[in-house]
């Protein structure tokens, strides 16, 4: 099964149909929305530049999104050269088949090809979300150590470098 990530513009219609179509699990709407809180977020925005969707295709078909943000829609914990990450989102009936990791795989690439001078990505976890933890840190995205109120518990700040040395 042939993966990429892809920049939601350039999806046809009927993949943006399907894309309609993604499910979140349950227990994991709390962290990451659904997708239509974060097609709202991406579709409205009046500065394209700041914002943007991506898609993880499988065999052609959407099985994951994701959206990267940069200044001004960084949140307060974020560094202005980064790009942070949010509402990454495997439909819940393709879970289990790697599609969250080939997404953390691609996204250096396609983050760095959208904004070049961007140094690192970043994101922000729920403590208490211990699944997300183990696959991000995986990844090699680094635990800055540092822990904040956010909107459901305790969050982490996450990095992972795109400097090359």
């Amino acid at each position: 099964m042939e993966t990429r990530l892809v920049p939601y513009e350039t999806l046809n219609a009927l993949q943006k149909q399907q894309l309609d179509g993604l499910e979140v699990h349950p227990q994991q709407l709390a962290y990451s929305g659904d997708i239509y809180c974060a097609l709202n977020s991406l579709l409205v925005n009046p500065n394209p530049d700041a914002i943007k969707g991506f898609t993880l295709l499988a065999d052609e078909i959407p099985v994951a999104f994701l959206l990267l943000k940069r200044p001004p829609c960084l949140p307060h914990w974020a560094h202005e050269d980064s790009a942070t990450l949010h509402a990454l989102q495997v439909d819940r009936r393709q879970q289990g088949r790697g599609f969250g990791k080939a997404c953390l795989q691609a996204l250096p690439a396609v983050a760095l090809q959208a904004w070049p001078q961007i140094k690192a990505l970043e994101l922000s976890v729920d403590a208490d979300n211990a699944a997300a933890m183990s696959v991000y840190s995986a990844a090699g995205w680094v635990d800055s150590g540092e822990a904040y109120k956010g909107r459901i518990g305790y969050e982490r700040r996450l990095s992972l470098s795109l400097i090359r040395h």
